[in-house]
């Protein structure tokens, strides 16, 4: 960074600042961990020779919070992909359940997108295919912030509910099932993605929404299919279609990149994984909220009677387990 010709290339520029920040942050934490440890151990010997409950009080405080900080940093070494420190591209659909299924893939939204405004994510819905009666049947979100793929590569799967349904009035329990899907949003300098206009079919269509003074009366909703690979990627959140365009490119060019990768390397297999029907027997979590109340992952056994606290964003407990299962 100390170098003269460092802000020659802005992009090439900012991704190093962004690593440095990054080991910064690792060390500080060390840093602050031997400080605190240095200073429990200075009391400590003061308490031998003269007793102070208030100091023993603190002792015991910091800890907590070293014990804390700590399992932070554990968890971060499990975050060693070679795609984890990128950002995601998460894919919801809605599966069987009708408009169920439909209302708990709204739930999921709401549920992962807490979950980045409580880790720090930034996260845009770039497509989301409302229904007129309640959720929607399919929503993109790109997530972006250090380790949101590593961390939310756990979500990938199908997710089942069980409840008393809102929708229904005789008041009897249903059965919903919604697939979560998630990408590395790649960094495409390394690959060189070229599309031509003869490569891709675009349509335009008019956004949907919730009506009301905040509908687009434009056709400003971007669809472009590519038609060697059949990859399909809309984008409909801004208002204007030069936008969505250039969203709904830059995730095609991360799909096709991923491909590309896929060819030249086998690790990549593991990203992709397999896609199980949205179904019964399928699932990888299932939330329970009648006749008791429990979130049970199927791969970790890791379980909470806390479903309400789970749906507003507080996934980390079966994001740690699913990490430390994969690492043996």
């Amino acid at each position: 960074m100390s170098q003269p010709n460092f802000w020659d290339n802005p992009e090439e520029s900012e991704k190093i600042i962004s690593k440095k920040n990054s080991l910064k942050k690792i060390v500080d934490s060390i840093n602050e961990i031997k400080n605190k440890v240095s200073s429990n151990l200075e009391m400590l010997n003061i308490l031998k020779e003269e007793s102070n409950d208030d100091m023993l009080e603190l002792i015991a405080f910091e800890a907590v919070d070293i014990s804390d900080t700590l399992e932070e940093l554990n968890l971060n070494l499990l975050l060693n992909g070679p795609y984890d420190s990128l950002g995601a591209i998460m894919e919801i659909h809605a599966g069987a359940g009708g408009t169920e299924a439909c209302d708990w893939a709204d739930m999921l939204l709401r549920m992962y997108t807490r979950f980045c405004e409580k880790s720090g994510f930034k996260y845009e819905i770039v497509d989301k295919q409302i229904l007129d009666e309640a959720g929607f049947k399919s929503a993109t979100i790109l997530i972006k912030g250090e380790y949101a793929y590593g961390k939310l590569k756990s979500e990938k799967g199908v997710h089942r509910l069980i409840r008393i349904s809102p929708f229904d009035s005789n008041a009897r329990r249903h059965t919903s099932f919604a697939s979560v899907d998630v990408e590395p949003i790649f960094d495409n300098t390394d690959v060189d993605i070229q599309i031509k206009d003869s490569d891709i079919r675009v349509d335009i269509y008019r956004s949907s929404g919730n009506g009301g003074q905040g509908v687009n009366t434009t056709d400003s909703a971007v669809r472009i299919t590519h038609l060697a690979t059949g990859i399909v990627v809309t984008c409909q959140n801004e208002r204007s279609q030069i936008q969505n365009r250039e969203t709904a490119m830059n995730v095609l060019k991360s799909k096709l990149y991923k491909l590309e990768l896929e060819k030249r390397e086998q690790e990549l297999k593991g990203i992709q994984g397999e896609l199980s029907d949205i179904n019964f027997g399928s699932q990888i979590r299932t939330y329970t909220m009648h006749p008791y109340s429990l979130v049970k992952d199927h791969r970790t056994n890791i379980e909470t009677s806390n479903v309400s606290k789970v749906l507003d964003g507080d996934i980390n407990e079966f994001i740690d387990a699913y990490l430390k299962q994969k690492a043996g």
